[in-house]
Parts: C-alpha cells; sequence; structure tokens
C-alpha cells in the first residue's frame, strides 16, 4: 500500500512505468497487478510526504541499455531524479511525481525472476533481525544475511529486503505491506499468528475497518486484511 494525495494519478503513474495494468480504481484506491495475486495499492492519505521513504522499490533492469530506457520513461512520466546521499553508485535513484524515492538498478542476476519491481526494500537498524521476524509471517526463506542487509526471496515477485541505515523511524511509513489469509483462514487467527511472532497492534488513525494495523518489531506498520 502506498499512501498517495491522489491514488489515481499515482497510480497511472506507476502502471505506465512498469507496463502493468490497473486492475482496481475507486474514488480512494487504484490496484495495479504485479501477478502472482500482488498488488500495488495507491490509497488516499490526507497526511503530506516530509522524510524519506524508510520503504521503497527497486526497478529490475536487464541490460544498460534498458536501465537507461527505464529512467528516461519514468522522467517523460513525471519522475525526478534526486540526492539522498547515494554517492557513486551504479543505480539511478528517482523520485514520482508524489516524492516517493525508488532505485533503477543495474542488471543483477538474482532479479532475472521478479518481473518489472525486483525488490521492497525496508530501512532496518538490524537486518538480520528484521528480515528472521518477516520469514515467519510471509514463510518466505531468509536468502542473504549479513551485518547491513538481509534478503526474503520468493520463487516469482519482489524480493523482500532490509538495508542498515543510521537514521531511526520517525514518521508512519507511507509505503507498507498488506497481509492477507488464505481463502480458508479468518482475521483474527492470523493477527494471533503475527503477534506471536513478535507483531504489536498499532493506531495510525484507523476507525471501523475490516483490516487490523500492527506493527513490526522495529515499528513499520502493516495491515492483515480479510480473506482473499
Amino acid at each position: 500500500m502506498v499512501d498517495s494525495a491522489d491514488p489515481a494519478a499515482l497510480g497511472r503513474f506507476w502502471s505506465a512505468l512498469l507496463g502493468l495494468p490497473v486492475t482496481g480504481e475507486g474514488d480512494d484506491e487504484v490496484d495495479v497487478a504485479l501477478g502472482d495475486g500482488q498488488e500495488l495499492v495507491f490509497g488516499l492519505a490526507p497526511d503530506a510526504k516530509a522524510v524519506k521513504n524508510r520503504v521503497h522499490l527497486d526497478l529490475a533492469s536487464t541490460s544498460p541499455e534498458d536501465q537507461a530506457a527505464i529512467v528516461a520513461r519514468a522522467v517523460a512520466l513525471g519522475a525526478k531524479p534526486v540526492d539522498i546521499g547515494q554517492g557513486d553508485v551504479p543505480w539511478v535513484v528517482l523520485a514520482d511525481p508524489e516524492g516517493n524515492e525508488f532505485c533503477v538498478l543495474e542488471q543483477r542476476d538474482e532479479y532475472a525472476h521478479t518481473g518489472p519491481v525486483a525488490a521492497v526494500v525496508v530501512d532496518a537498524s538490524d537486518p538480520p533481525a528484521l528480515a528472521a521476524f518477516w520469514a515467519g509471517p510471509t514463510g518466505l526463506p531468509v536468502t542473504r544475511s549479513a551485518a547491513g542487509f538481509a534478503s526474503l526471496a520468493q520463487e516469482a515477485g519482489p524480493s523482500l529486503e532490509f538495508v542498515r541505515v543510521a537514521e531511526p523511524k520517525v514518521v508512519k511509513n507511507r509505503l507498507h505491506l498488506d497481509l492477507a489469509p488464505f481463502a480458508d483462514g479468518d482475521l483474527p487467527t492470523e493477527v494471533a499468528r503475527l503477534e506471536a511472532w513478535g507483531a504489536v497492534r498499532v493506531d495510525v488513525g484507523q476507525i471501523d475497518v475490516p483490516w487490523t494495523v500492527l506493527a513490526d518489531p522495529e515499528g513499520n506498520e502493516f495491515c492483515v486484511l480479510t480473506p482473499r
């Protein structure tokens, strides 16, 4: 889920950039299909972006020419280059029309199976510990783990990655994960399972909603939806 001042416009930007279809559109939500039951969801949110996002997307490329083409397409659609202190790196850091940072990576073999989104990347103070937490709820294996970086991978679709940063979390994340029980599951059982792994309930202003808002051990909010 991506908080947005204009879900329709932001959803169309990402649909065009990724070459993926919009599969649902309402007054306060737009869905872009990633495949295998996964979606990018853009939801209406009143609060403005204030600091660098702690969760961002990395986009995959297949060659230097493809990387350049993705960057050019993004800029033509309204993205802008941004400096977040990355220095001299082989990837390109951009921000979408609402200021959400994302990276266009150079070609990497480990992302050949992911589709256009290589990874969902989460800033963390302890990447291995946070990866170990998320391995439980998602059932995904930890494929790489070191002091500054850890990764969970799935057979198809983006990896979930954690990168060490020094700065603490200070505001609600504008990008977060939504989890859903299997069709034969139920919300209370799934919430209890996640709490047993170490998640805690949090109040982000939700009132009467059919989902439950939790946070992981570093305070990253996520939602548990009703079965799909």
